[in-house]
């Protein structure tokens, strides 16, 4: 099986599947990417859900289930990524958390702004830690599908001409096999809920429950060792 592929750096990049970590559906996958995380406060960035509440919850559940605390870095839209503060906040916290929600809107609000330079720069090239679930882990691949438009739009690029179908069954697989071998995408990567891929320097690979790689639109789904 290919390697899966991810931009070099001594960070770790953790793709997670989605559920829901109120009710535990993602605890072992926390589990996980915290080990990977030095001592200090989570950012959590809200952007693909745009929602306030949902950074609360998540510190909520950071402090009383893993002893971790969380700060929500207030970036809704394109201003906020360019705000030095939050900027400062990106560099500063232990590990960044893109919180889920929609794609367009996580790449709409921070695609080509500082703050994506900050978290492929600092974060991942230099040894930190960004953790994207469900919708952000769609948004960090070559490309995502539009929620709106139905077209796929450029990602983050973090998979070198690949993709992310989170949520995933392997017995639905049709839209993550209409990804790979569109506009240059090569492989995907499909995580179902509760399941995660951590991807750290020198090609290392982490991997919480199940993920599948498909490396040809017709071909079969591997499982990811």
């Amino acid at each position: 099986m290919t390697a899966l592929r991810r931009i070099p750096g001594d960070g770790w990049l953790c793709l997670l599947g989605g559920g829901e970590f109120s009710f535990g559906e993602t605890l072992e996958a926390d589990r996980a990417w915290l080990a990977k995380t030095a001592p200090g406060t989570v950012g959590f960035v809200p952007a693909a859900s745009g929602s306030n509440e949902y950074g609360h919850h998540f510190a909520e559940y950071l402090a009383e289930e893993h002893d971790r605390e969380a700060e929500t870095i207030p970036i809704y839209r394109v201003r906020d990524a360019r705000r030095g503060k939050n900027l400062d906040r990106l560099r500063d916290a232990a590990a960044v958390y893109l919180g889920g929600g929609v794609p367009d809107h996580l790449l709409d609000a921070v695609m080509d702004t500082p703050a994506a330079e900050v978290l492929t720069d600092v974060v991942i090239r230099e040894g930190g830690v960004v953790v994207a679930i469900a919708a952000a882990a769609q948004a960090v691949g070559q490309g995502v599908r539009s929620i709106f438009r139905g077209h796929v739009l450029p990602g983050f690029g973090w998979l070198p001409q690949g993709v992310v179908d989170p949520n995933f069954d392997p017995a639905h697989d049709r839209r993550l096999r209409e990804l790979v071998g569109t506009l240059g995408i090569e492989w995907g990567l499909g995580i179902p809920a509760g399941g995660a891929v951590l991807l750290g320097p020198d090609e290392q690979t982490e991997v919480v429950g199940t993920a599948f790689l498909l490396e040809d639109e017709d071909g079969d789904l591997v499982p990811v060792q």
